[in-house]
C-alpha cells in the first residue's frame, strides 16, 4: 500500500528547528543525540495536552518505537481552540478509541521532511484516512497550518501545526444516514441485514446510490426487493456496490474489481471522470472511519 500520494507544488513553508530533547535512555541508533518523538515533545514544553492524550490513548510506546514516523503536532494553544469540553470528553476512558483515531490522524508512516510534504496533495494517516495537503503561502495539512517544520527526532520528524485535525468520526452507514440523501439505501441495508456488517471494521469502498437514483428503478422494483422473501437478492445487489479496501477516486482505473457479492464491477475512467458500471460519480471521497463513499447517480444491478 502506498503511504504517500504525490502532487505538484514547491516548498514555500517555514523551516525552523526546535532543539530536540536528549535522554539518558536514548537508543544509540538513528540520529545521534536526539530523543524519540515523545521525548522531544515532552522536552519542548508546548505539547503538554498532546502528551497527556498520547498517554490516555496508550500510544506513547508506539511513538517511542523505531518508526520512523512523521507527526503533525498540535501545540497546547492549538488544543485550546477546540470547542469547550472537547479535550475533556476525548480524555475519558470510554472514548479512548476515538481519541486514538484523532491522534493517529496526525501521524504518517515514514520520515517525511518539509520539502516532501509541500510536494504532496495528500498522505495516508495511521488511522487509515487521508490527510489533504496544500501548499501556497505555506503548507496546510487537513486545514491546519504548518508553523514549524523539520524537528528531527531519533525515530522520525515533527512538524508543528496550529490546530487539531479532526478525522471522520462515523462509519459508512452512519455517514450515509447523516447525509440525508441515502434514506432508501439505509432502509435497504436494514432489510438485507447488512447494516451491522457495513458498520464493522472494514475498510470498505461504497458506491452509494442516492434516493433519486433509487427512484430511477422500474416501478414496483424497489418495493419487491424490500419484501422479506427477496432478502438474499437485495443483499446481492447491495454487495455489488461495495469493494473491500479504501479506494479513493484518484486510485480508480479502468478495470473490473471484485465486489463483496463475488461478482466483478466494471469501472471506466476517462477525461470526464469515472463511471461505475454505467453510473456516474456525483461526489467522490466522502471519508468514514471504516472506509470511503463515492456517491453515484443510479443503482447498480448485476446481470447475474
Amino acid at each position: 500500500m502506498n503511504v504517500l500520494y504525490t502532487g505538484g507544488l514547491a516548498l514555500t513553508a517555514l523551516v525552523s528547528f526546535l532543539p530536540a530533547c536528549s535522554s539518558a535512555s536514548e537508543a544509540p541508533t538513528g540520529a545521534a543525540g536526539k530523543g524519540s518523538i515523545v521525548d522531544t515533545a515532552v522536552g519542548a514544553g508546548q505539547f503538554t495536552t498532546l502528551v497527556t492524550a498520547l498517554k490516555a490513548a496508550k500510544l506513547v510506546e508506539t511513538l517511542e518505537g523505531p518508526g520512523p514516523f512523521t507527526v503533525f503536532a498540535p501545540t497546547d494553544e492549538a488544543f485550546a481552540k477546540l470547542p469547550a469540553g472537547t479535550v475533556e470528553r476525548l480524555l475519558e476512558p470510554k472514548n479512548a478509541q476515538e481519541l486514538a483515531s484523532v491522534l493517529t490522524y496526525h501521524v504518517v508512516a515514514g520520515d517525511v521532511r518539509a520539502a516532501q510534504v509541500a510536494g504532496l496533495t495528500s498522505a495516508e494517516a495511521l488511522n487509515g484516512q487521508r490527510l489533504p495537503i496544500s501548499a501556497g503561502q505555506g503548507v496546510t495539512v487537513a486545514g491546519a497550518r504548518v508553523v514549524t517544520a523539520d524537528i528531527v527526532c531519533r525515530n522520525g520528524v515533527i512538524h508543528i501545526v496550529d490546530r487539531v485535525m479532526l478525522p471522520a468520526s462515523k462509519d459508512v452507514v452512519a455517514t450515509a444516514v447523516d447525509a440525508g440523501q441515502f434514506k432508501i439505501l439505509a432502509q435497504a441495508l436494514g432489510a438485507a441485514g447488512l447494516t451491522d456488517a457495513l458498520a464493522g471494521k472494514g475498510p470498505f469502498t461504497v458506491f452509494a446510490p442516492t434516493d433519486e437514483a433509487f427512484g430511477k428503478l422500474p416501478k414496483d422494483t424497489l418495493a419487491s426487493l424490500l419484501e422479506p422473501q427477496n432478502k438474499a437478492k437485495l443483499a446481492g445487489i447491495l454487495k455489488y456496490h461495495v469493494v473491500a479496501g479504501r479506494v479513493y477516486s484518484d486510485e480508480l482505473k479502468t478495470s473490473k474489481v471484485p465486489t463483496l457479492d463475488g461478482l466483478e464491477l466494471p469501472i471506466k475512467v476517462g477525461p470526464a471522470g469515472a463511471t461505475i458500471d454505467e453510473a456516474s460519480v456525483l461526489k467522490a471521497d466522502v471519508e468514514a472511519t471504516n472506509g470511503v463513499i463515492h456517491v453515484i447517480d443510479r443503482v447498480l444491478v448485476p446481470e447475474a
